[in-house]
């Protein structure tokens, strides 16, 4: 046999690649003849996917968990499974930046695979559930086990949120950056970078290290590994502010809109004393991305109408779902936030890019999530639009009257329906 040099190796292979489907070398639609079926068809939607800057009556191909065909009318008869969406909205697979999704190894977790029916997440990011100890068990059994798509963010202190509600700072030792940034380096596929709480309940009196040392760890792991910083109830005024600008452009602010007080009852989050603080705006203005994080304490309809205007406004909409927020009267499902923002006078597209495109590229899964561009994976949510009269409470029993409420009906993720129809043979792909 005559031995294989590089070039002929390379010749060869590049020849049997030029004999693939058409899917491999060219859009993903030529991979389909005129008579095949689309796995599933979503028929009839009102599509929204900000990613195109595309609104309209739209039916949505799906083949082999891919999307393959986005057109005005797909005929019935090239539908093996037909999904009605007939006056609903019909948008990418939300995104949900900041989530508690690790049952069992953290105090606060729910399944992500339970969310999907009232979020219509697709994708869902563990904010701190795990630390460096316990992180493994995270991508191993819950990770690799769910439906869901789940990124995270590690916790700076090693134990994460398990110890819940004992703080985790309160000991300095737990935040060891070495064994972070370590996690950080073997665990760049599905994490994001480091979380950090940096509320006096959380931190007691350590100031800006906990911070520090979570930063370090980014900045040792060998990759441009993010920040998500959570404020609310920050020991001192001028701690806030030395927090923000300590953050990088393209790091998390977290609960931006916090009301919740220090210990000694003193309000010292991004907005004091009515004005939003200069380092805020600040931070905001070098690509710190502020994120909701409502959660059941941590979104105040007062903070938001003083920074929105003043130039701090919202990237990216996100729950903090948690065993404890979902049960809370401010409702922190990802479509009924996104409908409080609607209240607070942003329109429909800007709601959904914020919690779908944005967190996608935040997330750096960009163009492939966040998105229903043909050869993207059919991740889509189908949720009800219902205009009319709302009302909306706050973590601080505050209320707002709004004119929409988005409530969901159905979550696809890689073609894949939750509930009704039912694909046999069942895959999850």
């Amino acid at each position: 046999m005559t031995a294989l040099s590089r070039r002929n190796f390379l010749a060869l292979t590049g020849a049997v690649a030029a004999t693939l489907s058409p899917r491999f070398t060219t859009s993903a639609s030529a991979a389909m003849g005129p008579n095949d079926k689309f796995d599933l068809v979503i028929k009839g939607g009102d599509v929204l996917d900000p990613s195109q800057s595309l609104r309209g009556k739209r039916d949505i191909g799906i083949r082999w968990g891919m999307i393959e065909a986005i057109e005005t009318d797909i005929p019935a008869a090239r539908a093996s499974k037909t999904l009605d969406a007939s006056g609903k909205l019909v948008t990418p697979g939300l995104i949900d930046l900041h989530s508690h999704v690790y049952p069992y190894g953290s105090a606060i977790g729910i399944p992500a695979d339970e969310l999907a029916q009232f979020q219509c997440t697709t994708t869902t990011v563990s904010a701190g559930d795990a630390g460096v100890n316990n992180l493994a068990a995270l991508r191993r059994y819950i990770v690799a086990q769910s439906r869901t798509r789940i990124y995270a963010f590690v916790h700076i202190a090693n134990h994460g949120l398990s110890g819940f509600p004992v703080a985790e700072l309160y000991n300095i030792d737990h935040a060891q950056m070495e064994a972070c940034a370590m996690a950080l380096a073997e665990n760049q596929d599905f994490l994001l970078g480091v979380k950090v709480r940096m509320s006096e309940n959380v931190i007691a009196k350590h100031g800006l290290e906990p911070l520090k040392r979570a930063i370090k760890a980014c900045e040792m792991c060998g990759w441009p590994a993010r920040m998500m910083v959570h404020i609310g109830g920050v020991e001192t005024r001028e701690l806030m502010s030395a927090i923000l600008d300590l953050l990088r452009p393209g790091d998390v602010l977290t609960h931006a809109y916090s009301g919740a007080p220090n210990i000694a009852g003193v309000f010292t989050n991004i907005v004091q004393d009515g004005r939003l603080l200069p380092a805020a705006l600040a931070a905001k203005q070098r690509g710190v991305m502020f994120d909701v994080g409502h959660g059941g304490g941590s979104f105040d309809f007062t903070v938001a109408e003083v920074a929105i205007p003043g130039g701090a406004g919202p990237d990216v909409i996100s729950s903090d779902i948690h065993v404890y927020s979902a049960n809370s009267p401010g409702m922190p499902y990802l479509p009924n936030v996104m409908s409080k923002f609607m209240a607070l006078g942003f329109s429909l597209e800007q709601v959904v890019a914020m919690a779908t495109s944005t967190p996608a590229k935040i997330i750096n899964r960009v163009p492939k999530l966040g998105t229903l561009q043909i050869g993207a994976p059919a991740d889509v949510a189908v949720m009800e639009l219902v205009e009319g009269p709302a009302s909306f409470v706050d973590t601080r029993n505050n209320k707002r009257d709004g004119r929409a409420l988005l409530k969901p009906v159905q979550t696809v993720i890689n073609g894949v329906p939750f509930g009704r129809p039912y694909q046999a043979p069942f895959a999850v792909r």
